[in-house]
């Protein structure tokens, strides 16, 4: 079959069925190629691109699905899977960057130059979004090409006119600019550390708030935290104050945008459905406030500083995701039922395990203690990983580590004790990230306040008896203006609950208040004494 043909390709799309996606996803790949190769007439290969735009999204989300729900490592079973999609969407955006280099000299395609222009666009940002997808570092280039493309737009004077766009679920139509800004969103809003339904969220949203935002060739940073982006870099959004001048250096403006979200968030209090918000009909309310709520610092307020500024740090740390592990690092000792016996305590005891946490260390920790726990956690397989630590500040950590271990979810908590400390900590896994070459870094987020364990379980019934939990409290940090808290297994927050607490032979009921925190594993929340 010629492929090379125009004609032929349009008839084949007819007949092609997304039944076997991979047979069809190489039938398209062969199609682009083949036109890329052969150069046709502008007008008939764009006329074979815009046909098979939506077999194509269709195929390519499929395929994304098989690396999507985990980070995916170099040598992983699905990374070919990645480089053909990712391919693909390279080889859209070339060929219509190579139509509109064919059609500059005989302008029959003058009314289609915008169009030509934001697709382009849209699918260098489509390979570099995979990438996200993945959890996988950008390669080199990337943003170079969408850099690129964004730029000869702007030069012509195109990249604020809108074109038609069926795909674009929210406003239907899409300019250079807006398929730009879009991308640029999506970086703002910590893609490495989404699941994969919140990275399908947050690539819609950054579609329905791009118009609210723009780019000013004015550099100047009105304040200090201010995005700008380079066009002839190779890297996304950065605060203005750590770029040096250039032409190329534009400001990024999304003043317009945080009224928006305000609104947005405010009609969600209100009952609206997040569909009749463009926020698409997939999304929970709940889920979809919630996470509207932390893209609004980042999209709102474009907020480039930290709240606490990482430092560069040598060293390692103890890690591990697993749930009784971490109560092990915590106490010392594997979690057990315990007895339910109330009495036999004093007034000050009652006093300090009612303010959760403002007990001192009673007993320093050795080293000689250390390592017979760590002995102990090998003989049970509770032991701890031991990652590098890159850097580090009062909140958290970013470590990395270079052989395969134990497997971290996206909002997982886990356990840690750096190499010169005495406590062991409990963290959110704010973000994961493999490397080319095979690393893979991590983002944890410290949860204030040196832990302990508790045993928990949902308020007895008469005639009911319902074993203990594993789960851990937080004290008060004045220093951090946080409250006392609960970290209780997944799930089980809501709202009002009672649950029984028992810990140092004590038995009391609390009153869980507010949802603080909602892990893949687990809930941190606030709460009162019954």
């Amino acid at each position: 079959m010629d492929l090379a043909n125009p004609a032929t390709c349009l008839e084949l799309l007819q007949r092609l069925h997304p039944v076997d996606v991979d047979a069809t996803h190489a039938t398209l790949t062969r199609i682009v190629d083949s036109l890329l190769a052969a150069r046709p007439a502008p007008n008939q290969h764009l006329e074979v691109l815009e046909a098979a735009r939506e077999l194509m999204f269709f195929c390519q989300g499929e395929l994304a699905r098989r690396y999507a729900a985990h980070p995916l490592p170099p040598d992983g079973d699905e990374n070919a899977t990645l480089l053909r999609v990712v391919r693909l969407w390279n080889s859209m955006a070339g060929a219509y960057g190579l139509i509109a280099r064919q059609d500059a000299a005989a302008g029959t395609l003058a009314d289609q130059r915008a169009l030509l222009a934001q697709r382009r666009i849209h699918y260098n940002g489509m390979a570099l979004m995979e990438y996200f997808r993945a959890h996988r570092a950008v390669p080199a280039g990337s943003w170079s090409a969408l850099h690129a493309g964004f730029g000869a737009a702007r030069e012509a004077g195109l990249d604020r006119i809108r074109v038609a766009d069926p795909l674009n679920k929210v406003w239907h139509a899409q300019s250079p600019l807006e398929a730009y800004v879009s991308l640029l969103l999506v970086e703002l809003a910590n893609p490495f550390g989404r699941s994969e339904r919140e990275l399908d969220w947050v690539m819609r949203w950054a579609q329905r708030f791009a118009p609210y935002c723009t780019l000013h060739a004015d550099a100047v940073a009105p304040r200090p935290n201010a995005y700008g982006i380079a066009l002839d870099s190779d890297q996304g959004l950065r605060p203005l104050g750590l770029m040096p001048p250039s032409p190329a250096l534009l400001r990024f403006d999304g003043s317009a945008l945080a009224p928006q979200m305000q609104s947005v968030l405010t009609q969600f209090r209100r009952g609206v459905k997040p569909a009749a918000l463009g926020l698409g009909d997939n999304c929970p309310p709940e889920a979809g406030a919630r996470l509207l709520l932390s893209l609004y610092r980042p999209w709102g307020l474009t907020a480039a500083g930290r709240r606490f500024p990482r430092r560069s740090q040598q060293g390692s740390i103890e890690l591990t995701g697993n749930w009784l592990a971490i109560g092990f690092g915590v106490q010392g000792e594997v979690f057990r039922q315990p007895k339910t016996n109330a009495a036999g305590h004093s007034l000050g005891h009652d006093v300090a395990l009612f303010t959760f946490g403002e007990r001192a260390m009673e007993v320093a920790d050795s080293a000689h203690a250390r390592e017979r726990r760590r002995r102990e956690a090998e003989r049970l397989g509770l032991e701890c990983e031991r990652w590098a630590l890159l850097d580090q500040s009062v909140s958290g950590f970013r470590v990395e580590r270079r052989e395969p271990g134990e497997r971290l979810e996206y909002h997982q908590l886990a356990g840690l004790r750096p190499a010169d400390g005495e406590q062991f900590l409990i963290a959110d896994v704010s973000w994961l990230m493999y490397r080319a070459d095979g690393v893979l870094e991590a983002g944890l987020h410290v949860l204030p306040g040196v832990p302990r364990v508790i045993a928990v379980r949902q308020a007895e019934q008469p005639g009911m008896r319902t074993p203990f939990q594993q789960a851990f409290l937080l004290p008060a940090m004045a220093a951090l203006k946080t409250e006392a808290s609960l970290v209780l297994p997944g799930f089980w927050f809501q709202p009002g609950r009672v649950i029984d607490v028992h810990e140092d032979g004590t038995l009391r009921q609390l009153r869980l208040e507010r949802l603080l925190l909602r892990g893949t594993n687990f809930d941190r929340c606030s709460f009162v004494s019954v």
